[in-house]
């Protein structure tokens, strides 16, 4: 009886580890698949804008947002164009700032130091990033609508869409490396995935980024933060950087 309970216990113990294994694998070959998807979305986009491909699309899509007796007037009542501004808030440098340090505070209060180093660098790595391809790319504003939000560099790509991305997505892939439950893991990435999309359609309610600005926002920051994720993971191997387990241990 002893000998086939402890059977049965090596068997469970065998059963989790390789589920465990087949969920990091998984992970991992998403993650690979989001940075070249990424890579691949960014490269083409950017193909496609220099060469005016997209500019009858990014013009219907654009107005297409805007009253048709006025375009001057987004869509929608007051208070959605309000919450344009709301949402577009999200991704600006300020409030970014904000929560890069706050999810910095968390990972050094939980003693997860490398983590926090590794955000430290992915986050303004990402930024920086944004920041020299709009500075060589040069594409100009939309002028086919007023501005509901003041602008100051070029469009492509769009740095609220790109930087809230590498933001919201690289600090969420950190966070879940270090986090041990599964339902966290998912929140986690959900809410950082809607508050990409939120900041992104808000550039283009605005009136301030073409369509295809926000896009390549997206693809871009979602391959910078697939690959800090991989990052953090072959990391971990090495023994690097905090894993989960040693989440588990000090709790």
């Amino acid at each position: 009886m002893k000998r086939f309970e402890r059977t049965e216990r090596v068997g469970r113990q065998g059963l989790s580890k390789l589920a465990r294994l087949a969920r990091y694998e998984f992970g991992a070959l998403l993650c690979v698949l989001v940075l070249f998807g990424g890579v691949w979305g960014f490269v083409e986009l950017a193909d496609e804008v220099s060469e005016g491909d997209t500019q009858s699309i990014d013009e219907t899509l654009l107005l297409s947002l805007r009253n048709p007796a006025d375009h001057t007037d987004p869509l929608g009542p007051g208070w959605l164009e309000e919450l344009g501004r709301d949402f577009t808030a999200l991704g600006g440098v300020g409030v970014l700032v904000l929560v890069s340090l706050g999810a910095l505070g968390y990972l050094l209060l939980a003693r997860r130091y490398r983590a926090a180093l590794l955000a430290a660098v992915a986050v303004p790595g990402g930024i920086l990033l944004s920041t020299m391809m709009k500075v060589g790319f040069d594409r100009p504003r939309p002028d086919l609508v007023p501005h509901d939000s003041i602008v100051y560099t070029a469009s492509f790509p769009s740095g609220h869409a790109m930087m809230s991305a590498v933001t919201y997505l690289t600090l969420a892939a950190l966070l879940v490396r270090v986090q041990p439950e599964l339902r966290l893991k998912a929140y986690i990435l959900v809410l950082a995935i809607l508050l990409t999309l939120l900041v992104g359609m808000s550039r283009v309610y605005l009136g301030v980024h073409w369509p295809t600005d926000v896009l390549a926002g997206w693809t871009a920051g979602a391959a910078w933060a697939a690959l800090c994720w991989l990052a953090m993971r072959w990391m971990q191997r090495r023994g690097q950087v905090e894993t989960e387990e040693n989440v588990s241990g000090t709790q």
